[in-house]
């Protein structure tokens, strides 16, 4: 019973993945998932899918075999209180929400998407002790006493001391037959990364163009979270001046005045420098703005700051430019002429939410 319970699980599961992927497109683009987020779990709606599953009636109602009526009597709903309207013949929409692990969602979006696996820099000092069950011996504390293998050993001391009785299975374990599970501890390596997120938020960058981001680093997130044990995000929001913020300060500030690209480059650097050996992390600064910097002699300064500081340091760098209401700026064509032929900046063009996937695609999937 128990292995068939699994098996119709499993069959379910493997249904819910398939209308993931089949809807995966329309969920990254809609940002559907992005508010359901839990700590360790998201809830999809999947439509078309529906759990058989038993209806009970209000008890104060009665039901068949109970109340007024005589052998014979056809069992029909009370028909004093008709319906109103005609019947309708078009199929009702069957909604069910379920949970999917991160992970799995991560695993779902690589498939989608074709991304490879991220390749470590290899550069990691971080080891993480932890217990490893490796063995079965014959003492040990009670909490780990291993059942299968305790009953085992005291059938076959029954059976061969000839006081087993096919007719009468039962099987007492004495203190001889215990047996307890083992470990020893080992230490593994931990690879680290760090997302840094720096967001333009001057007066051009709306709310839509917000949103944009918000929905892209959910995406990030997850993929790099399947990556690596240990993934932080550090948060910087710019204008002409750049400042580190949270992550729900992140997504809702909206600010005023000029921009200055350079001053979050600088910012993103000094974090590095401070709680990021390259040595031991993993580092990906992704950076989101609508392009229009302030000067020509700002963009200059950015482009030396990338090439002195950051990508020596950084797995890549990847830059999403999100069109505005007031159109695109010139920031990612002055990138692509100082950086074609360097695959450590990845550039990507986000016209509406629509490019979102395409964009992702960009970002992750070189496996750097």
């Amino acid at each position: 019973m128990s292995l068939k319970i699994d098996q119709d699980h499993g069959r379910f599961r493997q249904i819910v993945r398939g209308r993931i992927r089949q809807n995966l497109r329309k969920y990254i683009s809609q940002g559907e998932l992005v508010g359901r987020k839990g700590k360790d779990l998201v809830s999809i709606p999947i439509p078309q899918i529906d759990i058989p599953r038993f209806r009970f009636g209000d008890k104060q109602r009665g039901g068949v075999g109970q109340g007024e009526g005589n052998p014979g009597d056809p069992v029909s709903a009370d028909d004093k209180h008709p319906g109103q309207g005609q019947a309708g013949s078009g199929e009702g929409e069957h909604i069910l929400e379920v949970d999917v692990t991160l992970e799995e969602l991560a695993s779902i979006l690589g498939e989608e998407l074709e991304l490879p696996d991220i390749q470590d820099k290899g550069k990691s000092k971080i080891s993480n002790a932890h217990d490893r069950y490796s063995g079965i011996r014959r003492v040990g504390p009670e909490s780990l006493r291993h059942f299968k293998r305790t009953y085992r050993q005291a059938l076959r001391r029954m059976i061969s001391s000839g006081t087993f009785r096919p007719d009468a299975p039962v099987v007492v374990p004495i203190p001889e037959d215990k047996r307890y599970r083992s470990w020893k501890t080992v230490t593994e390596p931990v690879a680290n990364a760090v997302i840094i997120y720096m967001m333009d938020v001057s007066g051009s960058m709306g709310d839509e163009q917000k949103e944009i981001v918000r929905i892209e680093s959910f995406w990030i997130d997850a993929w790099l979270t399947r990556q690596y044990k240990g993934l932080e995000s550090r948060f910087i929001i710019h204008d002409a001046v750049a400042r580190e913020v949270d992550r729900e300060t992140f997504f809702h500030t909206r600010e005023s005045g000029g921009t200055m690209i350079s001053s979050a480059y600088k910012l993103c650097s000094q974090i590095i420098d401070n709680d990021y050996p390259p040595d031991e992390w993993n580092i990906y600064p992704f950076h989101f703005s609508d392009g229009d910097n302030w000067s020509m002699d700002d963009t200059l300064s950015c482009v030396e700051i990338l090439k002195g500081q950051l990508l020596p340091r950084a797995n890549m760098f990847a830059y999403g430019q999100v069109e505005s209401p007031y159109g695109s700026g010139q920031f990612i064509k002055d990138l692509k002429e100082h950086f074609a032929q360097d695959d450590r900046v990845v550039l990507s063009e986000i016209r509406d939410k629509d490019a979102i996937v395409g964009s992702i695609k960009d970002f992750l999937g070189k496996g750097k």
